[in-house]
Parts: C-alpha cells; structure tokens; sequence
C-alpha cells in the first residue's frame, strides 16, 4: 500500500460515516492532552463536538484554521511538532518489518534505504500501474517515500495525490490542490483567502517519522521544508537520522 492509497482509503472514509474526521480528531486530542496537558486541550479542541457528526468540509477547514492558531499560540515549535507527527497515517508495519530485520542484522543504512525504494517501485507499478518512462521520472524527481539520502537526512517529496490531474494541469494552484494527500483540508487550497498554518503539516510529515523509526527502532526528528499549503510547489520533508546511523 503506497501513501497514496492509505490518503485514497481515508478520504473514502471521509465520505461515509465521517469515520476518518472521529479518528483524527481523537488522535489529535489525545496527543494535545498528552503531550501539554488537558488545560490546554480544552482550549485547543473547542469546537470540535460540531466536526463529528456532521460538519461540511468548509466547517472542517474553518475549525483547523482556528484550532492550528490556538496550537501555535499556546505550545511550543518541538510540541507542535510531536503532537501533530502523532496523527499521521502509517505506512503498513507488516511491509516494514524485513527492512527492521535486515537492519538490525546488518545496520546498513544505504541498503535498507534501498529496499524501502524498491518496496515504492513496485507500488507504482503493480498498483498505481505507471508504465517505466512515468516511474523512472518519478524517480529522477526524486518524489517518493523512500526519498534522496544526503549523509545523516532524508529529503522526501510526497507524490502528488491525483498524479495524472496534477501532470496535467498547467495553473498552479490547481496543480497543489491535485497534489495534497489530506481529505480535511485539500479543499482549502482552492482558495487563495485561506490561510492553515505550516503546523498542520507535521501531521504528513508523521508519515515518513514512523517508516524511519520503525526501522530504525530509534527516535527520529522530521521537518517541513516545503508545503503546498504554503504556496510551494511540492511537499518536501527532511528526515534527520539519529547520529551513528550509518
């Protein structure tokens, strides 16, 4: 299962029975609560019983304008960074575990980067079915999960979400919103007026934190370099590897 798909299953979901927006809500409650106490929990899920049953999509988007500021406001960067890395979706843990295991057999960093790249051109094409000029360009863009490794980082690009609208198309702010992965907020890109902060984010960049650290089975920190959501182009992510891998 590629990211692609994990976004497509969630934006299925989204759809239905709102079962996606309970999920995320909960994961975010509850890495707001932990991480900087319930006190400020209250204040940053305000609003949120309205999402659950419900809510349209602008009203979504309109509660994570306000409950980002509220973030930003009352918490601090490394917190943020913590609590919205915690409502990432993952990346299958069965497809993880040879790259664990050869790993911790061999602690060659370049060789399980080089798996998780195989395990990425398989999905493009036995799933998403690109033909090889299509995936070797992907691959000299550098887009993918398994990213570029430059020494201790791992710069990944996320693969746009509709791949082919994206290619496509020539106006730039329709080009970002075929890009983004995220059923909550992808809509908001539509709209030059809107304004989500960066925070939001370290929720796609949780992604790659839990590839690496379930490999790795050590703590990784991962930044947003770049994000559609900002204006950019593309979605960029740096992986910062523990010191010693290698």
């Amino acid at each position: 299962m590629t990211e692609r798909d994990i976004s497509e299953f969630a934006k299925g979901l989204s759809k239905t029975n709102k079962a996606f927006e309970d999920q995320w809500l909960a994961k975010f409650s509850k890495g707001v609560e932990n991480t900087v106490g319930s006190a400020v929990r209250l204040k940053v899920m305000k609003g949120s019983d309205r999402l659950a049953a419900s809510a349209n999509q602008q009203e979504v988007i309109d509660w994570t304008i306000e409950a980002m500021d509220r973030l930003d406001d009352l918490v601090d960067a490394k917190s943020r960074r913590d609590i919205m890395t915690g409502c990432a979706c993952h990346f299958p843990d069965q497809r993880l575990l040879p790259l664990r295991a050869e790993y911790q057999r061999t602690k060659d960093i370049d060789k399980v980067h080089m798996m998780l790249r195989q395990l990425f051109v398989s999905d493009l094409k036995n799933v998403l079915k690109l033909d090889d000029e299509l995936v070797n360009k992907i691959l000299s863009w550098g887009w993918g999960v398994a990213g570029v490794r430059r020494s201790n980082t791992i710069i990944a690009t996320k693969v746009p979400f509709e791949l082919k609208e994206h290619l496509a198309s020539t106006d730039p702010r329709e080009k970002r919103y075929h890009y983004c992965h995220c059923p909550r907020i992808r809509e908001a890109i539509k709209s030059p007026e809107t304004r989500i902060s960066k925070t939001y984010c370290y929720c796609g960049a949780g992604f790659y934190k839990h590839i690496w650290e379930t490999i790795l089975q050590q703590p990784v920190e991962v930044e947003v370099l770049e994000s559609v959501l900002e204006g950019n182009d593309l979605c960029k992510i740096a992986i910062h590897l523990p010191s010693g891998v290698g």
